[in-house]
């Protein structure tokens, strides 16, 4: 990537920027950049009649709220440095959209696809043993979740471990969020990072007099979308952009090339074909570009890169024709490449902001298994009977009856778990999205919208510590 920083660079020189503007003491500048806590473990496994070495870590890079909360991944690129950048994104994510949680991650140096399912859960029990013996795995100390080359699956192992060695643990269900819904996992968190996705560049389109200034109108509608990555960030948001605000997703990049179509590629048809066949190369109906990373440089409205960090570099930022620039995967700009993307008039949405559906559901999920209470089991009933009778109400005032579609409406709103997580991230996501954009637009210091995310995130952080905690 030519002379570009590493991701963890790139994420402090970009906290750096922001701190410089709120001119914080040099010591706590430093306790908010430093990961509190690295712990990096190496554990055998017996596979196939012998043993194996794996190696993983877990980092909390800020433990000024408790429990610290990050996803696990599973790659065989995976090391220390990329996952305490990604344990210092998630502190200042859940800061700057009100999620009461300090930031971790964790990663285990593993291809997934190379072992069996039994294999892959005798290792996960393994490495959540190790997590366990020194509570970084813990209810009310440290949440992992889902995160690349994991699932709900891995949780459930996780979290059936955790309960077998905390029998007396009354919320030991809470040890990880992302599981399985019969395991105590919430509905809709599978969906809730390109959800989130979608909510934010939903918020970003109704500043039509800044959208002017890009060539751009207001609204999703006939916006023309390339996406980089469809894994299950990538497809979300792909698949609600498209079908619910009429977007058209005119390019999607893989890791087998890239396929186009100016005017529209099918987004459950291609996800179809990669499961399928293992990449986007002939599906039809489309032009295939076997160097998909060639697809940044086609004129579209929006580009949102989706996979991993450093993809948008100084090697292809200056080809990128997109107006808006939307970070769904964690980090994939580097500093180098935010300047230079800056400075061509870009904006940038930025992975602080608009990645944080995921982590916003987990506290949803975290909060149901804590009060060990479903979400809709109170109010469910009595909301219906409510709508019930705002229904007769208005045909015995007007003297005509509701029609059945406007009351199919009234009931897709009810107290469901569903619902109300939806209604809950679409809430936390407009409000962040609100306060950063306030920000960015009033402040003379400030002129994008990932340094103003960084100084309400790095804001709340310093106050904590300036009043609750030892003096720095």
């Amino acid at each position: 990537m030519g002379t570009d920083s590493t991701f963890l660079q790139s994420v402090n020189k970009m906290y750096e920027r922001a701190a410089s503007i709120l001119e914080l003491s040099p010591g706590l500048t430093e306790q908010i950049r430093e990961c509190a806590s690295v712990y990096e473990v190496s554990f055998p496994v017996r596979i196939r009649g012998e043993y194996r070495v794996f190696r993983g870590w877990r980092v909390n890079h800020s433990e000024h709220i408790l429990p610290v909360k990050g996803g696990i991944r599973y790659a065989p690129t995976v090391n220390r440095h990329e996952v305490e950048a990604l344990a210092t994104l998630m502190t200042f994510k859940c800061s700057v959209i009100d999620v009461p949680f300090g930031g971790a991650k964790g990663g285990l140096a593993i291809d997934p696809c190379e072992y069996s399912v039994e294999e892959l859960k005798t290792i996960t029990v393994a490495f959540t043993g190790e997590l366990a013996k020194r509570e970084y795995i813990h209810p009310a100390i440290n949440v992992p979740a889902p995160d690349m080359g994991t699932s709900e699956r891995e949780m459930a192992w996780m979290a059936d471990t955790y309960r077998l060695l905390n029998p007396d643990n009354i919320d030991a269900v809470a040890c990880v969020t992302g599981k399985p819904i019969a395991m105590g996992g919430v509905e809709g968190r599978t969906e809730a990072t390109g959800r989130g996705v979608q909510y934010g560049l939903q918020e970003f389109f109704r500043n039509a007099d800044e959208l002017e200034s890009l060539g751009l109108t207001a609204g999703l509608k006939d916006k023309r979308i390339i996406v980089q990555g469809l894994g299950n960030v990538g497809y979300h948001a792909s698949k609600f952009l498209e079908e619910e605000d009429g977007a058209l997703i005119i390019g999607i990049v893989e890791v087998d090339g890239g396929i186009y179509n100016e005017n529209g590629l099918d987004v459950d048809a291609v996800h179809r074909h990669i499961r399928e066949t293992g990449g986007v190369k002939g599906f039809p109906g489309a032009e295939f570009v076997e160097d998909g990373i060639q697809l940044f440089a086609r004129d579209c409205d929006v580009l949102i890169p989706a996979a991993t960090e450093g993809q948008i570099n100084t090697d292809n930022a200056d080809h990128i024709k997109a107006p808006v620039i939307a970070e769904a995967a964690n980090g994939p700009v580097t500093y180098e490449a935010d300047m230079l993307l800056r400075a061509k008039g870009k904006m940038i949405i930025p992975d602080l902001l608009l990645n944080a559906g995921g982590v916003t559901v987990s506290y949803f999920e975290w909060t149901k298994n804590i009060s060990h209470m479903n979400y809709g089991r109170m109010d469910k009933m009595i909301t219906s009977r409510r709508q019930d009778v705002a229904v007769r109400m208005l045909e015995s005032v007007t003297g005509k009856q509701v029609p059945s579609a406007e009351r199919k409406a009234l009931q897709r709103y009810e107290s469901d778990e569903l619902n109300l997580v939806r209604s809950g991230l679409e809430d936390t996501m407009y409000r962040a999205f609100r306060k950063v954009h306030l920000l960015y637009k009033t402040s003379d210091k400030i002129d994008d919208l990932r340094t103003a995310a960084y100084v309400i995130a790095i804001e709340k952080i310093a106050q904590y510590y300036q009043n609750y905690s030892i003096s720095v």
